[in-house]
């Protein structure tokens, strides 16, 4: 006698792969766009500044840059008599430093960086982006006469300089790649300003230091409580600022810091812009069409000599190790963070995307432009002969890195404007693509 049959459920569904590069939701890649958008711009006039600087050094007239860079202001009584170019070095970027402060924050309490599975790949991949550059430039000038304080210089991405490529080049990347190459560039910048604090103090003064917490503090109060008072905030942090200065540690450490301290919530709970948002539609403007490229014009004239000049720079190891770190270490210590990562938790790419995709958006992250240059004035002293050479290193690896994310980008190109078609396609005219619903 055989015993009844029992009838069978549906077999269980197999969990869904994780996938990586996916879009996430509208109004975060709404935002993204804006982002980017207003960042292209601004990476249009950094290329112009550097452009300019760069032609002006080496002209005839090359005197009269390096006496408008080195022309001092500042009251001397405060220890504020500096050089144009340092002005442009220690408070231009704290300007810049700000933004990306309160672009973490809201990417860590409001992004895609408060999911740790949606953080996962943009962190590891800003390590990897990091780790790798800092190995091959170690590796290049191991043998080298005290070169190695320049091992951060190949680490930074400037993704100002990177959308800025992608306008001129007319590629439309999906907004999975956009989401992660602005993610990327936030988390490079708080690894960064992190090595700069650490790694590049030399004297530092703990009494300014501890000084500088007061005026930190009366900001964070006054912006808890959603005061957008610029006549009681501006001070403050210019205070903050200059006492960050004389402690030693680098004056940009103060522009984070006090990004950090704008709430990104707002304060009744409901969906919509907090003040770091609206700070950051008011402050990104000058930071990208003023700081950068002021900074950019300053700190790229470098007076290259014909091509035996350029040829005794590219023969230094400083020159080669970075090159070789933003060209070959961000490529692949990006992707191949990003195949670890892939490979340990069973991920999949996104539809319609290869692993093309990630070694050009790997290439494109070697544009290290901005933070580099800064890095290599605090690592070897501005004008000196090794500080030349890693303006040339800079310039030549972001140059080479520039050309081959064109190149590898490119050819995906009718792949990305038909995703790109995809994600903006609205039938039922709701003002949300359907692609989001």
């Amino acid at each position: 006698m055989t015993s009844p049959q029992h009838p069978r459920g549906p077999a269980p569904t197999p969990p869904e792969r994780p996938r990586l590069f996916a879009r996430g939701s509208f109004p975060e890649a709404s935002r993204i766009t804006g982002i980017l958008r207003a960042e292209t711009t601004g990476g249009l006039l950094l290329i112009a500044g550097a452009v300019a600087a760069l032609v002006w050094a080496n002209t005839p007239w090359s005197g009269a840059y390096a006496d408008l860079r080195d022309a001092t202001v500042g009251p001397a009584s405060l220890h504020l008599d500096l050089s144009l170019g340092t002005w442009a070095a220690d408070g231009l970027l704290a300007i810049f430093f700000f933004v990306a402060g309160l672009e973490l924050k809201r990417e860590f309490v409001a992004g895609d960086l408060r999911d740790p599975r949606r953080a996962a790949l943009p962190v590891a991949a800003a390590v990897g982006g990091m780790v790798v550059p800092a190995l091959v430039y170690v590796a290049v000038n191991l043998a080298g006469d005290g070169a190695l304080r320049g091992w951060a210089i190949p680490t930074a991405t400037d993704i100002a300089f990177a959308v800025a490529v992608l306008a001129v080049i007319s590629t439309h990347l999906p907004t999975g790649l956009r989401t992660f190459l602005l993610t990327l560039a936030v988390v490079d910048d708080l690894l960064a300003i992190t090595i700069i604090a650490l790694f590049y103090t030399d004297q530092l003064t703990p009494a300014y230091l501890l000084l500088a917490l007061l005026p930190l503090a009366g900001f964070a109060v006054l912006v808890q409580r959603r005061v957008r008072s610029f006549w009681l905030l501006v001070p403050l942090a210019l205070l903050a600022w200059g006492l960050v200065h004389a402690s030693g540690v680098h004056a940009t450490v103060a522009g984070v810091l006090l990004g950090f301290a704008v709430p990104v919530r707002r304060r009744d709970g409901r969906d919509g812009p907090g003040l770091a948002e609206h700070f950051e539609h008011l402050v990104r403007p000058l930071s990208a069409g003023v700081a950068v490229p002021v900074f950019a014009f300053f700190a790229a004239g470098v007076t290259v000599g014909g091509a035996s000049g350029l040829r005794e720079a590219l023969t230094d190891p400083v020159a080669v190790g970075i090159v070789a770190g933003l060209v070959v270490g961000k490529t692949v210590g990006i992707a191949g963070s990003t195949w670890l990562l892939a490979t340990f938790t069973r991920a999949d790419l996104d539809d319609e995307l290869s692993w093309v995709d990630v070694v050009g958006m790997s290439m494109l992250a070697g544009i290290g432009f901005t933070v580099s240059l800064l890095i290599g004035e605090l690592a070897f002293g501005t004008g000196s002969a090794r500080d030349e050479h890693v303006k040339v290193g800079v310039l030549v690896g972001s140059l080479v890195a520039t050309l081959l994310a064109t190149a590898v980008l490119r050819t995906r190109n009718r792949v990305y404007r038909r995703i790109c078609a995809e994600e903006r396609r609205d039938d039922d005219g709701d003002g949300v693509p359907d692609v989001y619903q």
